[in-house]
């Protein structure tokens, strides 16, 4: 007999608090910071979160005067005490979402139960085609004639969570893989805007993995 399936999670309805995690330049977190100081728009970035020092990110931040935090995964004994030191970073902030843009690790269950279906990443491919670090690479090697990105829901694997919105970007003759991503890029700050508010204007419902905003 199977396993019946699990409940809907309730709609998630945000207060517009976002923490967003970065891990390089943060072109993602300044297309976020530049929205929330828009008349009208719906969220607003209260805390920023790397694991390096050097993420460029956080220079973004501080000019912008948010609160940033480092959790370096050097700094703790294994991947546990690192998991529990990015959940114990992010609360500090009080999130409503929490946004992983350019994120190069994987969030464990410290996290992931901590904000259970509110935790959404950017991905430059239209998963579930081309998961992991090497998205744009692996679509050129592959032959892809569109690829994309994708804004999904965080889960235990590496970019398998339920997709909440997807943009395609045309592979064009001659393409390399900088120039490709720089495209990419541009769509996905654009979709990551977007949708985070109406995630938090609408709330956000997860059934399996069917996502509906609003």
């Amino acid at each position: 007999m199977s396993a019946p399936d699990a409940p809907p999670r309730p709609a998630t309805r945000s207060g517009g608090r976002l923490v967003v995690l970065v891990s390089g330049a943060g072109s993602n977190l300044a297309a976020l910071l530049a929205a929330h100081d828009r008349p009208g728009y719906p969220a607003r970035v209260v805390g920023v979160v790397a694991d390096r020092a050097s993420a460029g990110g956080l220079e973004l931040a501080r000019r912008a005067g948010v609160p940033t935090a480092v959790v370096a995964p050097a700094d703790f004994a294994d991947r546990a005490a690192w998991d529990a030191g990015v959940a114990e970073a992010i609360a500090v902030f009080r999130p409503d979402l929490v946004v992983s843009a350019g994120f190069m690790r994987i969030l464990g269950a410290a996290v992931l139960d901590r904000w259970p279906g509110r935790v959404v990443n950017t991905h430059p491919a239209l998963l579930p085609s081309f998961p992991g670090a090497h998205a744009v690479r692996d679509a050129l090697a592959f032959g892809a004639k569109v690829t994309g990105c994708t804004l999904h829901v965080v889960d235990a694997g590496v970019d398998t969570g339920p997709v909440i919105a997807q943009v395609a970007v045309a592979v064009e003759p001659g393409d390399d893989e900088a120039g490709l991503h720089e495209r990419i890029k541009v769509a996905e700050r654009a979709l990551l805007v977007d949708w985070v508010a109406r995630v938090v204007a609408g709330g956000m419902r997860v059934d399996g993995r069917v996502v509906t905003v609003g």
